[in-house]
């Protein structure tokens, strides 16, 4: 429980720092570094298939696409930094505050999450264990039922079954990185360097 304390802080300061921060490159390594840390939380919750996707999708491959921008674009100066630096601090400045009263309220209310958690049966379980109780059951309905709770531990019927808007959601999101990439940077190289010196060299 410790552990997933100072993960749950790790993550709140690396968010913290993606937003208020004004390098765009800094921005981009904090985000992926609270990546990171919420997948190690989803290991650590017994969630491993979350846990693989925000690690490969989040913490990789958009990462990857946020620095790939970042390099096609200008870079900022020294001075144009600090003055997105400064103004971020002075939007965001009450988010530390909301985020630290949050946590005090949170910590009174000493609400033991991993124990309801803990106490509340899968919905499965519930209708297997009221079948077998209360009903006569034959051979095969309890292959049946057995078949169904293997199934629901399956990684592969989860996956292609249970999760199929998840993973249809995963794909929509990577079509719409990639689809954004190309239209914002469907120019040329050589129309986007200098237009003016373009200009210049067809008058002469």
């Amino acid at each position: 429980m410790t552990i997933n304390i100072i993960l749950l802080i790790l993550l709140t300061v690396a968010s913290l720092w993606a937003v208020v921060k004004g390098s765009l490159v800094k921005s981009a390594i904090a985000l992926a570094a609270a990546s990171v840390i919420l997948s190690i939380l989803m290991f650590r919750l017994a969630s491993p298939l979350a846990a693989v996707f925000e690690l490969s999708v989040c913490a990789g491959l958009i990462t990857v696409i946020f620095m790939s921008v970042i390099s096609l674009t200008k870079p900022m100066t020294h001075f144009e930094e600090n003055v997105m630096h400064s103004s971020r601090i002075r939007r965001f400045w009450l988010l530390p505050v909301i985020l630290i009263v949050a946590a005090i309220i949170l910590v009174k209310l000493d609400v033991s999450w991993d124990k309801m958690i803990r106490k509340a049966p899968s919905a499965s379980r519930i209708s297997s264990a009221q079948a077998i109780q209360n009903a006569p059951l034959d051979e095969e309905q309890v292959m049946l039922i057995e078949d169904r709770q293997r199934d629901a531990k399956d990684v592969k019927h989860v996956m292609w079954n249970t999760r199929r808007l998840d993973i249809l959601g995963q794909v929509l999101i990577l079509l719409a990185g990639v689809f954004a990439v190309v239209v914002l940077f469907k120019y040329k190289p050589d129309r986007l360097s200098n237009p003016e010196g373009e200009g210049e060299e067809k008058n002469g």
